[in-house]
Formats: C-alpha cells, sequence, structure tokens
C-alpha cells in the first residue's frame, strides 16, 4: 500500500469516526453531528423515537430572551382571539441520550389548550419541534433530523387526567386498520433563563406531512388538512384557501378535493343513485371512512368531523387513487365528550351540514358496512381484555412521571385524579361495550 492508499483509508476511517459533522460557517460547532442521528440520509428510527414501554426524556434550552419573545406573541394572541395567528418560532438546544440538536425550531401549538394554559396560570403549553426551521441562518443545520424525523409534535395532554387517551386512541386506530401518528410518552424539562425545569409528561406525536405519509402510504399524493366550514363538504361551504393543501403545493391542482366535494353534493345522490355511489368511491376511499366512523363513534372523539371541522386529514394515496382520511388530535376521546356530547352510534342526529356521515349512513349497505366494522372494532383492538392490559401497563410506565408533575407545570389537581382517570377509562371501556351491543341489536343507541 502506497502512502496515497494510506492517506486516503485515514480519510475515510475519520469520516466513519465522526459520522457527517458539517463545517463550520456562522461558527456554530456540531460535534455531536452524525449520519444515523442528525442527518436526513437515515431513514426514520421508530424504535428509538417512538418506543413501546419506555418514557423518553427531552431537555430543551430556549434563551431567556426568546422565551420572552414567545411569552409576548403568546399574549397577543389571546388579546386579539388567535385569528390567523402562526405562533413564533425560536431556536432551541435539544438534547436526548447524552447528545445535543443545534438551533432546532420551537414553538407553541393549538388553540383552546394554550388558552386554558394561561386561564390557569400554567405553563404545560403544547409545542412544535422543527429541526431544521433555522438552517437558513445556520447553514451547519442544513436538513438536520431527529433520528430521521424533521417535524414532532409535544402534546400536553390537555383535560385529560388520565394522560393516555392521545397514544391510546391513535394506537387504537392504527391496530384497527387506520393509518395515523405514532405516539409515544415523554418528560419534558425546559431552561428558559433560570435552571431546567420539568414541564411534566407529554404526549410525543409524529407528524402526518412528514413521516407518516412517507411510512404508512405511497408517496406523492396530495394532502389536506381542511378547517372551518369547507371541512364539513356541507352544499355552499367550498373554498379552495380553507383545505390546508400540505404537499405538492408547486402545484396548483385541487381538482380532487373538488371532486369530493362535486360528488357528495351531487343530485345524483337521488336521481341515480348507484352512478353516484360509483363516482363517489372513484374517488373517496368509503370503506375506509366508514372503517374510521365506526371506530370514532364507539370511542367518542367528539372533536373531529360530524361534530368539529377540523381535526382530520386527507390524503389522495396514489396507490388507490383516492382519497382516505387520516385521523388527528384525539386526546378528546374515550369519553362521552363536551360541546353536547359525542355523536350516537346510529348517527341519526347528524344532518346534512355533514354530508359525508348522512349521505353515507342513508345508504343501507354504507350503513350494514359501518354497523359491521363497529362490531369488529370491540372484538379487537377495544376488546375488553386487550383494553385493560394496555390501560394497566400505560398507567404503571407513567405513574411516577405523572405524580413528579407540580404546580404551575400541571393541569392534575392530585396525584387520586389520575388513578380515578384510569378507572374511569377502564369503565368507559365496558359502557361502550354495552352501547355497541344495544345499538346492533336494536339499532339505536
Amino acid at each position: 500500500m502506497n502512502k496515497y492508499h494510506i492517506i486516503i483509508a485515514f480519510l475515510i476511517t475519520a469520516l466513519l469516526v465522526h459520522g457527517c459533522k458539517k463545517e463550520s460557517i456562522t461558527g456554530l460547532e456540531t460535534p455531536d453531528w452524525t449520519n444515523e442521528t442528525h442527518s436526513d440520509n437515515a431513514d426514520p428510527d421508530y424504535s428509538v423515537v417512538f418506543p413501546d414501554g419506555e418514557v423518553l426524556r427531552f431537555d430543551i434550552t430556549i434563551g431567556s430572551s426568546d422565551w420572552t419573545l414567545m411569552q409576548s406573541d403568546l399574549s397577543e394572541y389571546i388579546k386579539t382571539g388567535g385569528s390567523g395567528w402562526t405562533p413564533a418560532a425560536v431556536p432551541c438546544s435539544f438534547r436526548f441520550n447524552g447528545r445535543e440538536w443545534y438551533k432546532a425550531g420551537i414553538r407553541y401549538k393549538g388553540n383552546s389548550s394554550l388558552k386554558e394554559c394561561v386561564r390557569r396560570n400554567t405553563k404545560k403549553y403544547s409545542f412544535k419541534l422543527d429541526f431544521d426551521e433555522f438552517e437558513d441562518m445556520f447553514p451547519e443545520i442544513n436538513d438536520q433530523r431527529f433520528f430521521g424525523f424533521r417535524q414532532l409534535n409535544l402534546s400536553n395532554g390537555f383535560d385529560d387526567m388520565s394522560l393516555m387517551r392521545e397514544k391510546t386512541a391513535s394506537d387504537l386506530f392504527r391496530k384497527f386498520g387506520i393509518p395515523s401518528a405514532r405516539t409515544a410518552f415523554c418528560e419534558l424539562w425546559i431552561d428558559y433563563g433560570s435552571g431546567s425545569k420539568y414541564f411534566g409528561l407529554y404526549t410525543l406525536v409524529e407528524e402526518v406531512d412528514d413521516t407518516v405519509i412517507d411510512t404508512q402510504f405511497e408517496g406523492g399524493g396530495n394532502l389536506y388538512k381542511p378547517e372551518g366550514p369547507p371541512a364539513t363538504f356541507a352544499k355552499g361551504t367550498y373554498n379552495i384557501l380553507k383545505y390546508g393543501k400540505k404537499s405538492n403545493l408547486e402545484q396548483n391542482d385541487f381538482t380532487d378535493i373538488r371532486a369530493l366535494y362535486d360528488i357528495i353534493n351531487s343530485s345524483l345522490r337521488t336521481t341515480d343513485h348507484q352512478s353516484w355511489k360509483a363516482g363517489l368511491e372513484n374517488i373517496f376511499a368509503v370503506p375506509h371512512f366508514l372503517k374510521w366512523l365506526a371506530a370514532n363513534s364507539v370511542i367518542q372523539n367528539w372533536d373531529t368531523y360530524g361534530k368539529m371541522s377540523h381535526n382530520y386529514y386527507l390524503y389522495n394515496d396514489p396507490a388507490t387513487g383516492t382519497l382516505t382520511w387520516i385521523p388527528w388530535d384525539n386526546n378528546e376521546s374515550l369519553r362521552p365528550g363536551k360541546e353536547g356530547g359525542a355523536l350516537s352510534l346510529s348517527l341519526s342526529e347528524v344532518t346534512e351540514g355533514w354530508p359525508l356521515i348522512r349521505y353515507l349512513i342513508d345508504d343501507d349497505p354504507y350503513n350494514d358496512l359501518y354497523r359491521s366494522y363497529t362490531a369488529s372494532f370491540i372484538q379487537y383492538p377495544f376488546s375488553v381484555s386487550s383494553f385493560d392490559e394496555v390501560i394497566d401497563n400505560q398507567a404503571l410506565l407513567i405513574r411516577k412521571y405523572v405524580q413528579a408533575e407540580v404546580s404551575g407545570y400541571t393541569f392534575l389537581p392530585s396525584a387520586t385524579v389520575f388513578e380515578q382517570a384510569v378507572a374511569d377509562l377502564k369503565q368507559n371501556l365496558r359502557n361502550r361495550h354495552d352501547a355497541v351491543n344495544a345499538f346492533l341489536g336494536t339499532g339505536e343507541n
């Protein structure tokens, strides 16, 4: 081996040892950077970021001036009511398992939960992380990822005394064959200028337009997150600005979402019903939607379609050529619900203002399919034995982290409230089994 071969071998070895550490341009040093942990060349590592049976620990440091900026921005949001508000993102140091991610973007997320944090004087806010938010300012972190993930959500468990509903519901959907975000429990520590403070137990939630599409679907299709009246698809509500397109933004193509609006409101529904159904199934994954609707009705997830015009995605999956329903933000599930309560299993009260439910349930074969899905769901994954085991294991896993929450960083009035909430989850399961059996027997409940 000549000296040139020796030099080349040395350089290759150095690269393998140091991963893909970036050259400093702005003076930012990135000594912890490796291909597997920070680069966008690595596939999402679900075993590390969304493990079963483990509570992760995240340590975040935010400069005091940046924290003041976030607080001022939040105060302005509260004062103005939040219409059209885009939360201010600031850079932070994010640490996990002894390794740092640099200048990651962090901002508040949510609506009513943020307002309640302010009203209750608690700092247990929900956050969104974007690991390459500030790559233009700091080229050293160009395409920075957290084990393959660009964006992640930290859900605060607002109004959930069990701190389990977000994770439990998402897992139930996915076990039932409905693509949804993966979740994990994590303890969050933040230093915003006066030492590290325990912000409490959070649920880490995968971002739909980051990795859910890439790993649970064939990529490349249009992704939408509808909000407001157009999200109902009721006649007269179409508004291209409210469908929240998240992908293929360079293509001003909304023909798929327009086709769904047109067919669901078409006169063919009453004049040529079979043609209407064929047209609907050509653009919309109807059996999949009915499967979600059945599971969603059984677990009483009221804060979504049928009651609220938000908290879902539609993805035009190239593998099927149909818009496919993806549930989102499930922390209000697994209880009777607020705002007048959850929908009944029969859905008889749903009006034409929610045509994706009303017009499908009015069709006998679709109604039969919906009913069969409710029966299947309580057999698995919502059976008594499997659900009790999940809840018991999760309670054992998170109990000490829940009990460690302190005033000013919690929604729990006492640790005993958590134990009662765990018992309530298990009792609610039994109540829902009784309700489903009554519904399947009589058609009403």
